[in-house]
């Protein structure tokens, strides 16, 4: 039987399930989910199947990541809710392409994941499977895991797996609705050009499931756990000397009232050159470097490849003797005579992040 997959916290649970149910039955997983997006979400969720599947001894095959052709299909249901219209083309887009893949691997039966989600409307899976199996031959099979406390039990299983719990369904669009009603900012939409990877970015949670994976191969014991924190997110920045912008990098967690500040420099304290106007200062890239540990020729190669957000964080903490401040902090290879003016929109903002713990 293939078993479309749309991620581990639905696929493990719905698995174990089947080979109980059919344990002479040979289960082959497909892993075909061009609606998640960005892309490094896909391959977090790819990574986290692909440890499931090791785990339940089934063979797992992946699907294209074709992204284009999805949003061809769903053009137009942009607006449409969850388990809506846009949906059913989702399925319908995901069955084909497995209904294909059966026929290729000799199949006869086919069943998805989704099935168990409690977000899907089982009677709108259900009709897609069943119009596939008619203009396809490939019997589509509706177990439904839901019942009789399923649901709970598929919550018990993920949180003894640690398995990646993602908080959307994947798609774009129902992310974008889904931070609109939370009134939440959509940071995992945010690539910053610096290549830093940003605290509970999916980059972050990348790494973390990697490295999670290593520590298994290695039989090292572990748990991944939760804590909460500020998040900071740069929206955009620059710095103006007159009529001329220079290459400049604002340290992370810098924030000022507005959106804008203008001021000469007042005063240098150790290094440190202070502004007249808002609390915001001034380093050279060389007071930078020697702080850091860091040889960066220009401020130009510092704004496209970033050292850490923990090594900006403690040399924050060394400049202002304090881990709460949250003052504007710009790097530039001189600091300016004339007057400046600085723009610099960011968002602070309760978060949670997960962390991975060696016992």
């Amino acid at each position: 039987m293939l078993v479309h997959i749309c991620c581990s916290v639905d696929s493990h649970f719905f698995m174990e399930k089947l080979q109980q149910e059919f344990p002479d039955e040979k289960l082959v997983g497909f892993f075909y989910d061009p609606n998640i997006h960005p892309y490094s979400e896909y391959q977090l969720r790819l990574l986290d199947v692909e440890r499931s599947c090791k785990k339940l001894g089934i063979e797992l095959i992946e699907g294209p990541y074709d992204f284009e052709n999805w949003m061809d299909a769903v053009r137009g249901l942009e607006k449409e809710p969850e388990k809506g219209s846009r949906c059913e083309v989702c399925f319908d887009k995901r069955f084909e392409v497995s209904a294909h893949k059966a026929l290729e691997l000799g199949e006869k039966s086919m069943t998805t994941t989704l099935l168990v989600s409690p977000l899907k409307s089982q009677e709108q899976l259900k009709k897609s499977g069943d119009a596939f199996h008619a203009t396809h031959g490939v019997e589509f099979i509706a177990f439904d895991y839901r019942k009789n406390g399923g649901t709970n039990d598929q919550g018990r299983v993920s949180k003894e797996q640690q398995l990646y719990r993602q908080d959307y369904c994947g798609c774009i669009y129902g992310l974008s609705m889904q931070r609109d009603q939370q009134h939440r900012l959509m940071d995992e939409m945010f690539s910053p050009i610096s290549r830093q990877i940003l605290p509970a970015s999916i980059e972050e949670r990348l790494d973390l499931y990697t490295r999670r994976m290593e520590l298994e191969e290695q039989s090292i014991p572990y748990r991944i756990i939760k804590e909460r924190f500020v998040n900071y997110r740069l929206l955009r920045s620059s710095v103006r000397v007159g009529s001329q912008f220079i290459p400049s990098y604002p340290l992370f967690y810098s924030t000022i009232n507005r959106t804008q500040a203008q001021g000469t420099i007042d005063f240098e304290i150790d290094g440190q050159f202070f502004l007249n106007r808002e609390e915001v200062r001034f380093i050279t890239l060389e007071t930078f470097n020697a702080l850091t540990g860091s040889a960066y020729q220009n401020t130009r190669e510092l704004m496209f490849n970033a050292p850490s957000v923990e090594t900006e964080i403690t040399l924050r903490s060394r400049l202002t003797n304090s881990p709460f401040n949250t003052s504007a902090i710009i790097v530039a290879d001189q600091i300016p005579t004339a007057k400046i003016t600085l723009l610099l929109e960011t968002k602070s903002y309760d978060d949670t992040r997960e962390k991975l713990l060696i016992l």
